[in-house]
């Protein structure tokens, strides 16, 4: 088997390839930087750093929307660069295997096989998997087994609540709604509450610092900077952990609801496998302090969290691309050979 061969997670938020000849995941932000409308000035970790402090003159800018390409022409560009600076073995005539999320449309789904077949790197093949089940190879799970599994990636735009068995997906709900979402209401309820805006880093940075899933060691505190909404001069504020609580509950509460009906609706036999095995969850935005207990709070099933949560559907995909049996969960939307 080649070593030339990569694992891509077109992330909304970050854009992680795993490259089998290294051995390394190379993680940065799916963010790019425009001048004159579409020169590429910047992508990656370099433009998210100019994010809300760029000028006019330059547009920073996601090029995945709702787990989907809304930038084809960028992103393709961003990929290319991306993966002839970063890799160390041949780009040209490799492998590429490419997780995408479920319950999108075909039309959706070729846009991700098209970035890569399209390209300049001229691949030999482009594979796509499901990205639940890549995230279930992740984390060690053999999904070929008649056992049900439950997994919840909670991405920055998206939650994709998943129930897998026999290396197929019985039960999914793709959600419009992510670890973005929570930011947003940070946002608007720090400004409603406390006259303070702030920008969408600061945001995120809150959440993560300070953002819990039950209401318990809420003492925590951060000093942040915003602008004064009454005199329009930048401020520094302590906002405590359980104002974020309360910022964030209601959102979480919505997963909560999504997780509790796709288990009203799976199968009594796979239900039993769950409650046995417990539910997985992944994806950055699952890293909240204390979500896994909330679920469990909720549903009444053991939570388990993983290390680098991130990063479990990239290296899936490079267990289904190198390992024969679980090659069969990975298909092509073409069966030509790019040479």
């Amino acid at each position: 088997m080649s070593n030339n061969i990569y694992g891509i997670d077109l992330g909304t938020s970050n854009l992680k390839v795993y490259c089998k000849a290294s051995g390394k995941i190379l993680n940065e932000k799916n963010t790019i930087a425009i001048v004159n409308k579409n020169q590429m000035y910047a992508y990656g970790d370099t433009a998210y750093a100019m994010y809300e402090k760029a000028p006019e003159s330059i547009q920073v800018t996601f090029p995945i929307v709702n787990g989907v390409i809304a930038d084809f022409a960028n992103m393709q560009t961003m990929i290319s660069e991306f993966i002839e600076k970063h890799a160390k073995g041949k780009v040209r005539g490799a492998d590429f295997i490419v997780a995408v999320p479920t319950d999108i449309t075909e039309v959706e789904k070729k846009a991700f096989f098209d970035i890569f077949a399209q390209s300049r790197m001229k691949p030999r093949s482009v594979l796509l998997c499901e990205k639940s089940i890549a995230d279930a190879v992740g984390l060690g799970l053999d999904v070929n087994e008649p056992t049900g599994t439950m997994i919840v990636d909670i991405g920055a735009d998206t939650t994709e609540i998943s129930v897998i068995s026999l290396g197929g997906l019985v039960l999914s709900d793709l959600l419009h709604f992510g670890g973005n979402r929570i930011d947003e209401s940070i946002i608007s309820y720090i400004k409603r509450n406390f006259n303070l805006v702030i920008g969408q880093k600061t945001a995120k940075s809150l959440k993560e610092q300070l953002g819990s899933g039950i209401e318990e060691n809420l003492d925590k505190s951060m000093v942040i900077v915003g602008r004064d909404v009454v005199s329009g001069l930048p401020i520094e504020m302590e906002i405590t952990a359980k104002v974020i609580y309360d910022a964030i509950k209601d959102n979480l509460n919505s997963i909560c609801n999504s997780i509790k009906m796709i288990l009203e609706k799976t199968p009594p036999e796979l239900a039993k496998d769950i409650i046995h095995s417990g539910i997985y969850i992944t994806g950055g935005a699952s890293m909240i302090s204390n979500l896994d207990t909330l679920f469990t709070q909720i549903t009444n099933i053991r939570v388990n969290r993983c290390e680098n949560p991130e990063e479990s559907a990239v290296r899936g995909l490079l267990k289904i691309v190198s390992d024969e049996k679980f090659k069969h969960l990975s298909y092509s939307l073409r069966a030509k050979m790019y040479r």
